[in-house]
């Protein structure tokens, strides 16, 4: 009688999860293992020391919010941010197209608005269209001259979850390379290894329904769960932009003072589909488009329409909390500013 081959196993034994874990405290302790840094100290304190390799951040946002600049501003400066890290860009474009945001990296090189590159902008003394001056689009060419240099790679044709999987299964095999290494036993093999890879998407809303998904939330649930399978796999970041539920636009929660006017985690949305899969989750809001003066309980004053709120709702192995940054539209970019000032609650006298 033939023997049975003996099952795999479904379980393994804490041991290996302890030598992982020596070997990556180790490595950040030497300097050899590090987070990928952000634009911002701030994000960065929030996290890890920056974002985490092999891990998820969702940006969720209600439109006008930012998260597009926030998303390319992480994506443009990780380069110059993260010296020797060798890292590329996959990006996953299915709301905006690729030379839109061209333009806008553009507007951020010359300090003009988007309208201005394009020679949409007018003269305020004559009221005629200004066109970009010779100097202007020179910068235009010098930076994008400069800028392909950058291994960062584009979709734009919306994909379905199991297309969006392959795709970046191909993408990783394509630039891996292997190397020649020795075991503990001093037994020489090869190795495989694989590019530090930033992957964003644009939004998680647009991925194409599936024939065998009942609805979008299906989709979403199957696109956390890809996520995760992916990242736990290769060395990936994904920086996923997802909308607000509508809720969000509700007179009551926009209402001077209140607790509503905060990000939740139950407004992003496709809720848990998303939020269980994520290592970190930033809700951002505006607060001056919703007409509010003085931002939550504490009543902060939101002097301008150039104030952002991020509300750090999850992060798995950082520290949650809320930070106050200023939109640069002109040049479409984010900075840090201090936390504002909070107005006197006033005492009621009734009785």
């Amino acid at each position: 009688m033939s023997r049975l081959a003996p099952k795999k196993k479904k379980w393994s034994n804490q041991r290996q999860a302890f030598q992982d874990a020596l070997v990556y405290i180790d490595g950040r302790r030497k300097g050899k293992i590090r987070s990928m840094q952000t634009p911002w100290a701030k994000v960065n304190d929030a996290g890890v020391d920056g974002l985490e390799w092999n891990s998820m951040l969702v940006l969720g946002g209600r439109p006008g919010t930012g998260k597009t600049t926030i998303k390319s501003q992480i994506t443009r400066e990780a380069f110059k941010l993260n010296p020797g890290e060798n890292i590329r860009v996959l990006e996953f474009q299915f709301e905006m197209m690729a030379r839109v945001q061209a333009v806008r990296e553009f507007s951020n090189v010359t300090g003009l608005s988007y309208k201005d590159v394009c020679s949409a902008g007018r003269d305020e003394k004559t009221n005629k269209l200004k066109p970009l001056s010779d100097a202007e689009i020179a910068k235009c060419h010098a930076y994008a001259k400069n800028k392909v240099k950058d291994p960062v790679d584009i979709v734009e044709t919306p994909l379905t979850t199991d297309e969006f999987k392959r795709t970046i299964r191909d993408y990783m095999e394509t630039y891996s390379t292997t190397e020649q290494v020795v075991d503990k036993n001093g037994t020489p093999y090869t190795k495989k290894v694989y590019q530090k890879t930033i992957i964003t998407l644009d939004h998680s809303y647009l991925v194409k329904k599936a024939k065998n998904e009942g609805s979008k939330t299906d989709m979403l649930y199957n696109l956390g769960e890809a996520c995760t399978e992916l990242k736990r796999q290769y060395p990936i970041i994904f920086i996923i932009l997802s909308q607000l539920k509508r809720e969000t636009d509700r007179p009551e929660r926009n209402e001077d003072g209140k607790y509503g006017n905060y990000i939740l985690e139950s407004d992003i949305l496709g809720g848990d589909a998303l939020v269980q899969h994520a290592d970190m989750i930033i809700g951002i809001n505006r607060p001056a488009k919703r007409y509010i003066k003085f931002y939550g309980p504490d009543r902060y004053i939101i002097e301008n329409d150039d104030v952002l709120v991020f509300h750090f709702i999850k992060c798995r192995n950082g520290d949650v909390r809320m930070s106050f940054f200023k939109a640069e539209y002109h040049r479409m970019a984010v900075t840090e500013m201090a936390t504002p000032g909070t107005q006197n609650k006033k005492i009621s006298t009734n009785i």
